[in-house]
């Protein structure tokens, strides 16, 4: 006999664009927008621990970089992997733009997100704010309303300026939905905007990550790559190895 999960309703807030509620399931919090939409999921014991294949292919594009001082991520939601490259990697500045001011306050009350000095977080469209940002090493686009992907995902203007926001050496990671053959959203687009100068992490939630490195003289350092996310391993509780496997060029 199974018994049913127990979910537990912490918080409910509505702002100009919706509901934003937090649950609770046995040992799982979870932010919803909209109609039960999940967007994070947050292991309560440890909110740097990443559940999901999507958020770990975006790690495994920080690890391209051998060194990153810098972060920027656009779009913050709970913040399991703002708090996974917090705790991972050896970050000096991280900056957040999330949209709605009451995410970044609902990561911190409820989903475990730390009040880290190393942590500025704005509140504002990031299509708007990114021009204000600072430059960085790693810049991960993760920019998803209750009806799915932002514009932001498909704005050539925007996510041109996005690769330009790098620090030389950077790398532009972009949490993109596939299509029904497995390509990247845009796949025309993107192949236009950066050359088919980038590679793709297909994950089984049916996202595309795509690692964008800042110029074209920039390569992938797989070896690097795998010996980074090896040395990871035994602090992250995981391996990112079947992962860095699916890695490919360009579609």
């Amino acid at each position: 006999m199974t018994t049913e999960r127990q979910e537990r309703l912490l918080a409910r807030v509505e702002d100009a664009f919706g509901v934003i509620s937090v649950y609770e399931v046995d040992d799982y919090r979870f932010l919803e927008f909209g109609d039960a939409i999940e967007q994070s999921c947050v292991f309560t014991a440890d909110p740097s621990w990443l559940e999901y294949d999507y958020t770990r292919a975006m790690l495994v594009g920080a690890l391209c970089h051998a060194q990153p001082e810098s972060a920027l991520f656009l779009g913050l939601g709970a913040g399991t992997l703002t708090q996974a490259c917090m705790k991972f990697l050896p970050l000096d500045d991280i900056e957040a733009i999330e949209l709605r001011p009451d995410v970044p306050r609902l990561a911190m009350e409820y989903l475990g997100l730390d009040d880290d000095p190393r942590l500025y977080v704005r509140i504002g469209d990031a299509l708007e704010l990114l021009p204000t940002a600072e430059k960085a090493d790693l810049l991960f686009v993760d920019l998803y309303t209750d009806h799915g992907p932002g514009v932001g995902h498909l704005a050539w203007n925007f996510l041109e300026s996005c690769q330009q926001q790098l620090n030389p050496g950077g790398w532009l990671v972009i949490n993109q939905w596939a299509t029904d053959d497995g390509k990247p959203l845009g796949a025309a687009l993107l192949r236009g905007l950066y050359h088919r100068h980038y590679w793709e992490l297909p994950v089984k939630e049916g996202n595309v990550i795509l690692l964008v490195p800042a110029d074209l003289e920039q390569t992938l350092d797989l070896d690097g790559l795998k010996a980074r996310a090896e040395a990871l391993a035994p602090r992250l509780g995981y391996s990112l190895e079947g992962l860095i496997r699916e890695i490919r060029p360009a579609t």
